[in-house]
């Protein structure tokens, strides 16, 4: 049977890209530190992926088995060498820590002369496989770098499917029935369900990330603000539709000028995936959506970059910054990035955050517009 080796037996490893390599007749060999998964996953061999919808519907996914790379390292060594394909939905400042366990599996594959090796980072962050490729190097003897080519390809990819926290410790996962996986590459790679295959990624991923990703989060903050406890709740309020709405149409200018979107067609993807968050089947909490804000709030994540992108193209972005004030606000107490901002604002107001965590000088118009935005919302 053809191998697939997934690093991140989470939610998304398993509702998401593990059960698409299953449908496609892989087994999929799952690598994660938590032992009662991967015990789970070595006991049953299988799990279901249900549909967050009305009806009844589920996948049954079979032939997956786990380990753990923090006991085990050479049986994901082993199985490095003998997949396909390897994939990660782990986040991405987590992939610099399995670098150099993948670099030890490539080194021992080149050696043994193993076939084609597709990697391919799934995670919210724009060339995230690229980054996981800098790291992986790093880590390469020079001889293996030397016979990488035409053997281990590296490809970016944009994902999409909203898996909301799951409840028990069944391995069944709860999923939107929406899904989107767009890899870029222009070779005739092995085909797996679900994928798509695309020569110029960036338009895809700006896309996803700067309206799923940013309307997620908007919806979070807003929601969180006003007490909501769910993405669904939240949505129910017409006055915070309509400022995630507001939002979208900022960044949504700013991909039509990029990259030549057709804008009425555009308007209505927004549409689209703002009936996605109203998905009451889910029951998606605003704290899960809205946690880790340092990273959110990211230069190159998804509501300052787009700001920073829309006002380089002399567009409008007044909503974007009331999103990243509303970011500066969430005090979750039990988010440790959110504890982390809130003791930075502490000691230095907003300000210290705007330039320390998203990059923005304190005298920047976008700045100014975020701090006026925050003294209004506090």
């Amino acid at each position: 049977m053809k191998q697939a080796i997934h690093f991140g037996a989470g939610n998304i490893g398993r509702g998401f890209i593990g059960a698409l390599f299953s449908q496609s007749d892989y087994h999929v060999s799952f690598v994660d530190v938590a032992d009662n998964i991967i015990n789970h996953l070595n006991e049953q061999g299988k799990y279901r992926v249900k549909l967050a919808q009305e009806t009844d519907e589920s996948t049954l996914v079979e032939n997956v088995s786990g380990i753990n790379n923090m006991t085990n390292e050479d049986a994901a060594i082993a199985k490095i060498m003998e997949a396909t394909y390897l994939t990660t939905a782990i986040g991405p400042n987590i992939l610099p820590r399995i670098a150099p366990l993948i670099a030890r599996g490539i080194e021992a594959r080149v050696n043994a002369g193993s076939e084609k090796l597709y990697i391919i980072a799934c995670e919210n962050q724009i060339g995230a496989t690229d980054i996981l490729k800098g790291h992986i190097l790093s880590h390469l003897s020079d001889e293996a770098k030397a016979q990488l080519a035409g053997k281990v390809y590296f490809f970016n990819s944009a994902v999409d499917r909203i898996v909301p926290i799951q409840e028990g410790d069944s391995l069944d996962v709860l999923v939107e029935p929406y899904f989107e996986w767009v890899v870029e590459t222009d070779l005739d790679i092995p085909h797996v369900e679900g994928m798509t295959t695309v020569k110029d990624l960036a338009p895809f991923i700006e896309r996803k990330l700067f309206t799923v990703n940013t309307g997620h989060a908007v919806i979070a903050y807003f929601g969180y603000l006003a007490g909501k406890p769910t993405i669904d709740q939240t949505l129910a309020d017409p006055e915070i539709e309509r400022e995630v709405r507001e939002t979208l149409k900022e960044t949504g200018a700013y991909l039509v000028k990029q990259y030549g979107l057709d804008e009425e067609e555009h308007l209505a993807y927004i549409d689209k995936n703002i009936e996605r968050f109203k998905n009451a089947y889910l029951n998606d909490g605003v704290t899960r959506v809205g946690r880790a804000p340092i990273r959110k709030l990211g230069p190159e994540d998804r509501l300052v970059r787009p700001a920073v992108q829309a006002q380089k193209a002399g567009l409008g972005y007044t909503h974007l910054a009331k999103a990243i004030a509303a970011a500066l606000l969430f005090d979750n107490a039990e988010d440790e990035e959110a504890v982390k901002i809130q003791d930075m604002i502490k000691r230095g107001g907003p300000e210290s955050v705007l330039k320390q965590v998203c990059g923005l000088d304190a005298d920047s118009d976008i700045a100014r517009e975020v701090v006026r935005q925050y003294e209004l919302l506090s």
